[in-house]
């Protein structure tokens, strides 16, 4: 195990140099004093690497020593701690993990991906090896919810925890709301601006959400990491019609992670929702992240802040490295690998909750009696019904909110009007945040 002696500098190696490593750099730089002061000693950056050296990164890297081969820097005795930035659930970074671990080298990511799939493994690697494995960039980037959850609600069970938790999504959906443009539109603006990236699946699919989303469960349960169990749904088939009508109605979309930990087992959903506007998570615009827990005796926390970007990421890396300075460690999950329990995945047909349903039909008789017919036969009580005028090319959008009741029931309406000529594509289906 690398010895790490009180008041030495602590001598970190970076790997990955894109927008959160140069960040890292820049902050050291810049708030090397007063980080000092707060670690209790200096922290400088010894070895970097990255897949291309003469990449213009927009700082100097002259002062640091260039690593080619990033594998030799488990064994290096001149270097605490490696923060792996370069992403990717396998691959490269994964086998650096699991070498510093395994060597007894404290290890920082921000590698959500890699966490969600593989984040038991490397928890018992680092138990075993008595060092720390830290992650509080790797969700909700500089907004400090894996130690709000890990160490500042410890004490409480927390039934729910939930929120927005991608900030890509948040601004296209934001942005449409309040200029009514397309999501086709709103995508194309955001790649220009560098909220999304040039294939942007992840984001836009919930995929990134759901990684962090897992994550935030087992930290906020005890549970183990269970990604495979998330239920993901993107916000590609959003339109603006929704965006109108659910305002309409009082609402606002956003892109919800909800994890809710029961008898019944562990549900865990990324999803559209309509979110009412008296609740915190409507008035998270633009692509700030918010994360809600409940607790049974500190009530409801609320973290909101930049969720990505070279500073908030950054900053979060940096609040790791000066725990591991401090020999701050605990647990990765909050508690030991052991003490986490699997929990079987809780049934979403059993949920009680209203739903929000966008039917683009056919103009002509019969076909609001259809969809009626069709709610009746499956047990669902229609709590209001929006239907707007006929467009020749796109037919008619009908929009239905639901009383409270079993999930169950809407996936038996949309099973009872599948095939249906009436129907002009697939039905858009979003639950009501309570």
């Amino acid at each position: 195990m690398t010895n790490l002696h009180p008041h030495a500098p602590l001598r970190v190696a970076l790997v990955g140099l894109g927008t959160v490593g140069g960040g890292v750099i820049r902050l050291l730089q810049t708030n090397g004093n007063l980080i000092a002061r707060r670690a209790g000693r200096t922290i400088q950056v010894a070895a970097i690497s990255a897949r291309d050296r003469n990449k213009d990164r927009g700082v100097d890297l002259s002062p640091y020593e260039w690593v080619d081969d990033m594998t030799t820097l488990a064994a290096r005795e001149d270097i605490d701690v490696v923060v792996e930035l370069i992403g990717g659930a396998d691959g490269p970074a994964l086998t650096l993990a699991r070498q510093c671990l395994a060597a007894g080298k404290p290890f920082v990511t921000a590698n959500k991906a890699m966490l969600a799939h593989h984040g038991l493994d490397l928890a018992a690697l680092a138990e075993k090896t008595g060092i720390a494995l830290k992650y509080e960039a790797a969700v909700a980037g500089g907004i400090p919810v894996i130690k709000g959850l890990r160490e500042g609600a410890a004490a409480n069970e927390i039934s729910r925890v939930y929120g927005i938790l991608n900030g890509t999504c948040n601004y296209i959906l934001t942005t449409m709301e309040k200029e009514g443009r397309g999501f086709d539109d709103v995508l194309k603006e955001a790649q220009e601006l560098g909220y999304a990236e040039a294939d942007p699946g992840f984001d836009i699919d919930g995929v990134d959400a759901a990684h962090k989303l897992t994550i935030l469960a087992s930290l906020a349960f005890g549970t183990e990491l269970d990604f495979g169990n998330v239920a993901v749904t993107g916000i590609r088939d959003v339109i603006a019609a929704d965006i109108a009508e659910a305002a309409a109605l009082g609402y606002r979309i956003r892109l919800v992670g909800v994890a809710e930990n029961g008898p019944d087992g562990l549900f865990q959903r990324v999803h559209p929702m309509l979110v009412p506007t008296d609740h915190p998570l409507a008035h998270v615009d633009g692509s700030l992240n918010a994360v809600v827990a409940e607790g049974n005796f500190v009530g409801r926390l609320f973290f909101q802040g930049r969720g990505a970007g070279e500073g908030p990421t950054a900053s979060a890396v940096v609040a790791d490295l000066i725990d591991v300075a401090r020999d701050e460690y605990g647990d990765a999950f909050a508690m030991p690998v052991a003490a986490l329990s699997p929990q079987k995945p809780a049934d979403a047909g059993q949920r009680i909750g209203r739903s929000y349903l966008r039917f683009k039909v056919q103009d002509r008789p019969g076909v609001l009696a259809e969809i009626a017919a069709a709610t009746r036969d499956a047990g669902v009580s229609i709590e209001s019904m929006i239907q707007r005028g006929a467009n020749q090319q796109d037919g008619v959008l009908m929009a239905i909110v639901t009383h409270a009741g079993e999930e169950r029931c809407i996936c038996e309406t949309l099973d009872r009007l599948a095939g249906s000529d009436s129907l002009l594509g697939t039905p858009m289906v979003m639950h009501i945040l309570d």
